[in-house]
């Protein structure tokens, strides 16, 4: 066991990426540069923003925040690798580098799942018990379910990339995949991985159906409440602070759902690869256009900072 150990510490995958399509390379690496480079500018300068207008700082963007953070780190897990096999002619990772890339990207996947979630049970807390809310979504409470999130991230990444580290593997290590998925590592693996299998499922089971499941309750509750809202104006506002957040459920576990329970068994894989991208780059660029179009604040600290710096140039 330890020779095989050894062995695979050794090893080296080969990704053949979106090879399936080599007219195109130049063009996908310059489409995926430009998602790639808008997602971290939106992220950095969403939290950035945050962090500068004393205006924003309330639970719902303290969570935002990281939910930026998230997505930027997310990001930046897969993009690079995936922008260099588009024009490098080496398409190798060594078996320590796609563990660790593995590790961090599973650790983002769930710890955004979570923090949806956190924020789905911060609108609950707003629109259902205003008058509580200062008291209940107290400054130590926020840290603790953003903390809980992080940590609950990594240990589920932890215990994921522990059944990858015990196979050995073995052959060519071509991977037809453009990134380390969990999937994707174990059809290269010699030793038998049902028991990898079954520890994923039943904890993306688990994570999927709990973090649903709170997000679900949440806002039942929310719409039962606001159904009784005699005043349409008081209606109005307390859907407009929802829409953002329902937007990017919908996108991020929309995207899951597709991903693992219907694209996996009934379509190619570079249909899965294609959603990968959509999940892994396209998302994180789209939430922060979400949240900054759809909520008030926000823009109007965008235009603040916008006048501002047109006050500085005319002086």
């Amino acid at each position: 066991m330890q020779d095989e150990r050894n062995q695979s510490a050794g090893f080296i995958f080969v990704f053949l990426g979106f090879s399936e399509l080599p007219t195109l390379q130049v063009p996908l690496f310059l489409v995926f540069l430009t998602i790639y480079t808008a997602c971290v500018l939106e992220n950095l300068g969403l939290i950035l923003l945050i962090r500068i207008n004393p205006k924003l700082h309330t639970p719902m963007y303290f969570f935002l925040s990281h939910l930026s953070f998230i997505d930027f780190c997310y990001t930046t897990v897969i993009a690079p690798k995936l922008l260099d096999l588009l024009i490098s002619e080496d398409r190798s990772m060594s078996f320590k580098g796609c563990i660790i890339q593995f590790f961090f990207g599973c650790t983002c996947v769930v710890t955004q799942t979570f923090m949806l979630a956190v924020m789905a049970y911060d609108r609950f807390v707003a629109i259902c018990k205003p008058l509580l809310y200062t008291v209940a979504m107290s400054h130590k409470l926020c840290a603790i379910l953003v903390a809980g999130s992080y940590v609950w991230g990594g240990i589920c990444s932890s215990t994921l990339t522990y059944f990858l580290l015990v196979l050995s593997y073995c052959g060519s290590g071509i991977i037809n995949h453009f990134c380390c998925e969990y999937s994707a590592i174990l059809s290269v693996a010699c030793s038998d991985s049902s028991l990898s299998q079954l520890v994923c499922l039943l904890i993306c089971t688990f994570n999927e159906a709990c973090s649903l499941l709170i997000i679900i309750i949440s806002y039942t509750v929310i719409f039962v409440t606001v159904s009784r809202i005699p005043s349409k104006g008081a209606l109005k506002k307390a859907l407009s602070t929802c829409v953002s957040h329902l937007m990017a459920i919908c996108f991020c576990h929309g995207v899951i759902l597709l991903l693992y329970c219907v694209l996996k068994s009934r379509s190619s894989l570079l249909t899965v690869k294609v959603a990968t991208v959509f999940y892994s780059m396209v998302v994180p660029m789209l939430n922060p256009i979400i949240y900054s179009l759809r909520n008030k604040d926000v823009k109007e600290s965008i235009g603040k900072l916008i006048h501002l710096k047109v006050l500085s140039r005319s002086f």
